[in-house]
């Protein structure tokens, strides 16, 4: 009542009728809970933009939290989410995409200001990728509210539904990211540290795990856990990407990408798509050589398709001609094996373009068998 939502925006324009929406998230009719929740969504965080009225509602289902109304549990509004969850789990995720976005640009260090911190994309005029004033202040305002996003978070680690321990994890990995947070992350990571020790799920403790890598904190310990999917998510930290034991550990799991993918069946928070390419992103930036991977390329070309080419054949293809291939430069074996397992996937020749640019930047013919003549 103390906010003027009348002079507030959202992707609709005036945000007046964003109160009913918050009151409704504490309704008694689930379903009512549900749609109300999609129509915030909708608006104040329309596709992860931020509006003048973005801070006060996140504000508001921040303080929330622990309404016993909140542990109703329902279907998403949206039709492609068939989860059925906890709306407090629901509720964290639509805060954790409001830092999310709130972050976008930051640089380490800053201060929170939506300055040089956006630093190639900040064009010094106030603009940020064409984002304008009103959009920037927004940004600013849901950056200086992140301290309590944080307190209304934390204690929700300790909840008593899986799903909403997740939910909080993921929100607060994202929230400890911020700079003007990091004095809160020794007392997370010791809280994560007791969820690694105790006799936990796998999906628990590999999702302690990535929120402490992205932290920074020492995952080292967990590099010999005898969970396989356990110690590739301590593998993946980037304090680990120096040492040889996880690399190894990251290939060896690539040589299984099937199982690597059913480890998780249901995405990480911290993971987007399947494992797998979560996986390879990281090997590919910390092995120099592509014979180095080539048994790990040999397992995930079966695969791929051409849906997945920017996430596995294109940069693999490129980890294998680094400089581009030149004609009549003979092959390595290790680059005529990934060739000859590429051309014979059919599923990776269909209509989609994207395959194009990956095949240019490694010098190789556009056409199946253009480049099976090379062969």
């Amino acid at each position: 009542m103390a906010t003027a939502w009348d002079a507030l925006q959202h992707a609709y324009g005036s945000a007046e009728d964003t109160p009913s929406y918050l009151c409704q998230l504490l309704d008694e009719d689930p379903e009512v809970q549900a749609e109300a929740l999609g129509m915030l969504d909708m608006s104040v965080l329309h596709q992860g933009s931020l509006y003048s009225s973005t801070p006060p509602a996140a504000r508001f289902v921040a303080a929330i939290l622990t309404h016993p109304q909140t542990f109703a549990e329902h279907e998403s509004f949206f039709p492609w989410d068939d989860r059925t969850r906890p709306l407090r789990a629901a509720l964290l995720d639509w805060l954790g995409q409001i830092v999310d976005s709130a972050s976008y640009g930051e640089a380490p260090g800053s201060e929170g200001d939506c300055g040089d911190d956006y630093g190639d994309e900040y064009n010094g005029d106030g603009d940020v990728d064409g984002e304008d004033e009103d959009e920037l202040e927004a940004i600013r305002a849901c950056r200086s509210i992140r301290p309590e996003l944080y307190d209304a978070v934390e204690p929700i680690l300790d909840d008593p539904h899986p799903d909403t321990r997740e939910a909080a994890l993921a929100t607060v990995t994202l929230l400890l990211k911020a700079p003007d947070l990091a004095e809160f992350v020794p007392r997370a990571a010791q809280r994560l540290r007791s969820v690694l020790e105790a006799d936990g799920s796998r999906r628990e403790r590999a999702s302690a795990l990535l929120a402490m890598g992205a932290w920074g904190q020492d995952t080292t310990g967990f590099l010999n856990d005898p969970d396989p999917a356990v110690r590739a998510c301590a593998a993946l930290a980037p304090g680990c990407a120096h040492l040889p034991r996880a690399t190894a550990v990251l290939l060896e799991a690539l040589q299984n990408p099937v199982e690597a993918d059913r480890w998780f069946p249901d995405p990480l928070p911290q993971v987007d798509g399947w494992f797998r390419f979560t996986l390879l992103k990281a090997v590919l930036d910390r092995v120099d050589a592509f014979e180095d991977l080539a048994p790990a390329a040999a397992a995930l070309i079966p695969l791929a398709s051409d849906y997945t080419v920017d996430r596995d054949w294109g940069p693999l293809l490129v980890k294998a001609f680094p400089n581009g291939h030149g004609p009549g430069q003979p092959l390595t074996v290790a680059q005529r094996e990934l060739l000859q397992a590429v051309t014979a996937n059919e599923e990776c020749w269909g209509n989609m373009g994207n395959k194009i640019r990956w095949l240019r930047e490694a010098g190789l013919p556009e056409q199946r068998d253009a480049i099976r003549a090379v062969l």
